[in-house]
């Protein structure tokens, strides 16, 4: 698939899904590029939607599926719109950032990801529960690469990459780097799952018989 050279092609791409919940569409919405008026379309659409589908599959999903809908703060980010965002301070990481995470389609890096908010977990925080909580949780239960958490919300950037880093960062207190690739946690299995306990059961959510 070549760079849509239409509204009816852009349509097409935006109808393509990535996975039992997520379609395209969800992760080309801009803020930056709608006020700006900077088209937000991948220069290479097949690589974005290989990498995007892997990342939904092996990381949304399970997610939505225990914890429900998911909020997507900031999702599939062009180089040129992720660049104009740099540029103008516009809390995007330069575009050779190692841990630059929306720009799924540059064929040197291998790399999908998108910062999101859980909202069931966001209520809690909000009446002060930790955030390692959930980042552990998400380090026993999944195969990602890199998350990143953020203040409001608890947002955090979440990332997949074919060969994960299993890093942990956050600019919640305690700011800084809760888990470097390569180590192990310094809280026992137990003591991180009794972290989470009070979680729904993983992957939870109940489909009508027929249904996978």
């Amino acid at each position: 698939m070549r760079r849509p050279a239409s509204m009816w092609s852009l349509e097409t791409l935006g109808r393509q899904r990535l996975s039992k919940h997520f379609w395209m569409r969800e992760f080309l919405y801009s803020e930056i590029g709608s006020f700006h008026e900077i088209s937000n379309i991948p220069d290479d659409p097949d690589l974005a939607l290989e990498r995007g589908r892997a990342f939904c599959e092996t990381l949304l999903d399970p997610i939505e599926e225990t914890f429900g809908r998911i909020f997507l703060r900031s999702g599939y980010r062009s180089a040129r719109l992720n660049a104009f965002g740099n540029a103008h301070k516009l809390n995007c990481a330069r575009n050779d950032y190692p841990l630059e995470c929306h720009i799924w389609d540059l064929p040197e890096v291998p790399v999908a990801g998108a910062s999101i908010v859980i909202p069931w977990f966001a209520d809690q925080y909000s009446t002060g529960r930790d955030w390692r909580d959930l980042a552990w949780w998400i380090h026993d239960h999944l195969d990602y690469s890199e998350m990143w958490f953020f203040p409001k919300l608890c947002a955090f950037n979440l990332t997949w990459r074919p060969n994960p880093q299993r890093r942990i960062d956050s600019y919640v207190a305690p700011r800084g780097c809760l888990l470097r690739p390569g180590a192990d946690p310094e809280e026992p299995l137990q003591i991180r799952q009794d972290r989470y306990a009070d979680f729904p059961k993983f992957q939870g959510i109940s489909y009508p018989a027929g249904r996978s």
